[in-house]
């Protein structure tokens, strides 16, 4: 049991990995820290994964596992010397919530078949469910991806010292 949950675990990241890797290279980020996109992208939907599987609800493992790839996202810019959206970004293509979107889009196109509507009577609330599920998971990306920019923004990423805070003159 133990070892089928890390074996889901692993696929999870290298999968993500692969998808943040691979958005890192349609965004154009320097080949030299795309390695970064895929790591932040593979952490970011393994935790929300993870948090997922332990009984956290999606909405807030995806907020927990966006301020998470946010302030990783800073350390790493720091290091790296490059503006953190060059690989947070396509970090967080990886959590986009794309099976909604599209059970959204499906369920209104079946709106326009009688026959459909007849044999699935609920079918508005689903269409409703799944569009506020999309709409409401792109919001809290939004805010996570904002929260490490807010509490950083006095600063650029390169004043940062992660040892202690300096005070600006």
């Amino acid at each position: 049991m133990i070892a089928n949950f890390i074996f889901r675990v692993l696929l999870d990241f290298g999968l993500a990995f692969v998808v943040g890797f691979c958005w890192g290279i349609l965004f154009g980020s320097p080949k030299r820290i795309l390695w970064i996109a895929g790591l932040l992208g593979a952490a970011g939907h393994s935790l929300r994964f993870v948090l997922q599987q332990t009984g956290t609800e999606l909405l807030a493992a995806t907020m927990i596992s966006s301020v998470t790839i946010g302030l990783i996202g800073i350390y790493c810019a720091h290091k790296v010397h490059h503006p953190p959206v060059v690989f947070t970004m396509p970090a967080f293509i990886t959590m986009i919530p794309g099976l909604y979107a599209y059970r959204t889009m499906l369920g209104c196109i079946k709106l326009t078949d009688p026959a459909i509507i007849r044999k699935t009577p609920d079918i508005m609330t689903q269409i409703g469910h799944n569009l506020m599920l999309t709409l409401s998971l792109l919001a809290i990306l939004a805010i996570g991806i904002s929260i490490a920019a807010l509490l950083f923004r006095s600063q650029s990423v390169k004043d940062i010292n992660f040892g202690k805070r300096q005070k600006k003159n």
